[in-house]
C-alpha cells in the first residue's frame, strides 16, 4: 500500500526521485516498472505499478464499445498511458504530454493512493485541498458505506 504526500521536485529533463520509502516496495511489486495515465476528472496524473496497472487494462478493454462515456474513459486512460521505468537512483522521467496535461513544473505533490499515486502540480494540489477544505458536508450528504468508516 502506498500511502503519505510526498512534496517534491521535478528537473528540467522531467524527472523526479521516488521518495526512498517507496522504492523497495516498488521494486518488489514491479520491478520498477510503472505505468503513468491522465486522471480522467482532475489534472493530475495516476501512476500504478505494473500488474496493478494490468488489472486495470483488462477491465478498461471489457467496457463496451458502444457507449460513449466508456468510450471516452478507455481513450483517455489508454490513450495517455505511458511505460516508466525507476532508473538505478529511484528517479522517474515523464513524457512531456504527461507533464503538460497535469501542468507539472518544478514543484510536485506525490500522493500514495493504496494501490497507485496520484501526481499533482504543488499549486493545483495546495488549492484542491483548499477546496476540500471548505466544503461542507451534512450527515444527508454522505454515503452509507462512508459513514461506517471509524475515522
Amino acid at each position: 500500500m502506498f500511502r503519505g504526500v510526498n512534496a517534491i521536485n521535478m528537473d528540467a529533463k522531467g524527472r523526479f526521485a521516488l521518495p526512498t520509502r517507496y522504492r523497495d516496495r516498488i521494486t518488489s511489486i514491479c520491478d520498477g516498472q510503472l505505468i503513468a495515465t491522465v486522471d480522467t476528472q482532475e489534472r493530475c496524473l495516476l501512476i500504478y505499478p505494473m500488474p496493478e496497472w494490468e488489472l486495470i487494462e483488462k477491465q478498461l478493454d471489457a467496457l463496451p464499445s458502444y457507449d460513449p462515456t466508456a468510450r471516452r474513459i478507455k481513450r483517455m486512460l489508454m490513450g495517455y498511458a505511458s511505460e516508466l521505468e525507476v532508473d538505478s537512483a529511484g528517479r522517474v522521467l515523464l513524457p512531456s504530454l504527461l507533464r503538460d496535461y497535469a501542468q507539472l513544473d518544478k514543484k510536485i505533490v506525490l500522493l500514495g493512493q493504496g494501490k497507485k499515486f496520484e501526481l499533482w502540480a504543488e499549486e493545483s494540489w495546495n488549492n484542491q485541498m483548499d477546496e476540500y477544505l471548505q466544503q461542507s458536508s451534512s450527515p444527508g450528504e454522505i454515503s452509507e458505506q462512508i459513514m461506517q468508516l471509524s475515522l
